[in-house]
């Protein structure tokens, strides 16, 4: 007797088409847009902790905890832009 969750899991692999493996083609495009990606993050991160850095130092701690939201956030969407465009990628045909 099969549980939900195994039936569940038949339907999906029978509407969903069954990934392709990658080429190497595509394994160095993943891995070039990690390494773009990494970049932009720490560039950004570099940048945002200068001005946390100045904010610190001048006791503008509303300014800081600004700062600190925002360096969490832009982490977060370039992330979200990384894994968008690896997507996009595997995709490919």
């Amino acid at each position: 007797m099969k549980s939900a969750y195994e039936l569940a899991m038949e339907r999906l692999a029978k509407s969903e088409p069954a990934e392709q493996p990658l080429t190497a083609a595509k394994k160095a495009q993943l891995g070039e847009i990690d390494r773009v990606y990494k970049g932009k993050t720490a560039e950004r991160e570099i940048f945002l902790k200068q001005q946390l850095d100045t904010a610190l130092s001048a006791q503008k701690f509303d300014d800081a905890d600004k700062i600190r939201k925002q360096i969490a956030g832009e982490k977060a969407r370039l992330e979200e832009e990384r894994e968008e465009e690896k997507e996009r990628v595997r995709r490919a045909k």
